[in-house]
């Protein structure tokens, strides 16, 4: 499974002088002067196989872990509790995917 990072922009480290310059001198060029011959074309086969998440929404809650359990995750660092709803989410999949008996 892919690892999902996400960050706050405020918890990003602030940008130098010189990354502010880079950036300033980048959205100056003009979108003609953009060389793109490194990028293949997309064609109408990539987008049938493209596959549309439309995002599942979150909602706060509260759970009650056993502090092993909350060790573990949290030793990962930040991101902790986007590996636990990633557990949860292969947990519910694999039940759908299971026959009800």
């Amino acid at each position: 499974m892919g690892r999902t990072v996400r960050v706050k922009l405020e918890d990003l480290p602030p940008l130098t002088d010189a990354e502010r310059e880079e950036l300033r001198r980048l959205a100056d060029i003009p979108d003609e002067e953009i060389d793109f011959s490194d990028i293949p074309e997309l064609t109408e086969e990539d987008f049938a196989r493209g596959v549309w998440h439309t995002g599942h929404g979150k909602q706060q809650v509260t759970v009650r872990l056993d502090k092993d359990v909350l060790a573990f995750f949290k030793k990962g660092g930040r991101g902790y509790q986007t590996r636990i709803n990633a557990v949860l989410r292969a947990f519910m999949e694999a039940q759908r995917k299971t026959p009800a008996e």
